[in-house]
């Protein structure tokens, strides 16, 4: 019996409860799939540089709502191990953008390509009705994040097509 069976209109706090216990899982599943020479942090740090590369410390700070000694260090340790590169800016020699190197890229690839294949092999075991179901609402889930995220204070739905 699912939660939906018990509510056809399944409140938030019901919702919110069942996908952190989904997102415990992922970790767990992510886990396995890893064999990450970088830390959760170091993880969160390449993840925020792939989506806007080119960032000072300063925004990357913000980003992460961390101090920036501890995002510097973590910085220095992601360029030691060659995912992180700095660059010097040609405007303001003082300014020091962050790009994620060729390396970091091709980890990340690899990562989540380890990632998909765990996930693919609990998905297999789901019935295709319930797959195509779980699809539809992670791609609203998605939207809805995203919007959150980006535009914050928007409302889902307030976009306009």
């Amino acid at each position: 019996m699912t939660v939906a069976a018990f509510h056809p209109r399944p409140e938030p706090a019901e919702v919110a409860r069942v996908t952190a216990t989904a997102g415990e899982l992922l970790e767990v599943l992510w886990g396995r799939a890893s064999t990450a020479p970088a830390s959760a942090s170091q993880m969160r740090v390449l993840l925020t540089l792939e989506h806007q590369d080119g960032i000072n410390l300063r925004t990357l700070c913000d980003a992460l709502s961390s101090a920036p000694p501890a995002t510097s260090r973590l910085c220095d340790r992601l360029v030691a191990a060659g995912f992180v590169e700095r660059v010097i800016g040609k405007a303001d020699r003082r300014e020091v953008r962050l790009h994620l190197s060729i390396r970091g890229r091709a980890f990340l690839d690899e990562l989540r390509a380890r990632r998909e294949e765990e996930l693919q092999a609990v998905l297999r075991l789901m019935p295709t009705g319930k797959r195509a179901a779980l699809l539809e609402g992670l791609e609203a889930f998605c939207d809805a994040a995203a919007l959150q995220i980006h535009d914050k204070g928007a409302q889902p739905g307030d976009r306009t097509a």
